[in-house]
């Protein structure tokens, strides 16, 4: 089993955002990515953050995936499949944001075997917060 921990950020909402991620798997060394984008949004980066990660697997793999954003927890596992059905409208008929993020992640989640768990941000969990430090790192150096 491999564990990945996703996080974004945003100094400005919009502004420059980073995304990071930390994948664990048994006996191996950490894997740390991150980058970013100086116009975004925080939802933005959270996406792209889980989006990255799973990209950096090229055959199926057996995941779990930790986020502390809601928004992407729950839009892949609640929203997704009436956005699909709704032609990628919410249920107030509009056109759901980030669509091309959220589709994007549709497709790579296809090759995987997930199980998506949310943790609270913010609250000492060490590989949360080094997520989130990479995210934060990439905002700095810009």
């Amino acid at each position: 089993m491999i564990t990945v921990y996703t996080d974004g950020a945003c100094s400005g909402n919009p502004g420059i955002g980073g995304w990071g991620v930390v994948i664990l798997e048994e006996n191996q060394n950490e894997i740390f990515l991150n980058g970013g984008d100086n116009n975004t949004t925080n939802n933005r980066m959270e996406l792209t953050a889980a989006i990255e990660a799973l990209k950096n697997f090229k055959n199926q793999a057996n995941l779990t995936l930790i986020t502390d954003s809601k928004y992407v927890k729950d839009g892949i596992q609640s929203w997704i499949h009436n956005w699909k059905k709704n032609g990628w409208q919410t249920a107030a008929k509009k056109q759901v944001k980030n669509k091309e993020l959220w589709i994007e992640l549709d497709k790579l989640i296809a090759k995987h075997n997930i199980k998506w768990e949310w943790v609270k941000g913010h609250t000492g969990n060490k590989y949360n917060e080094k997520a989130d430090y990479l995210a934060r790192r990439y905002i700095e150096e810009i």
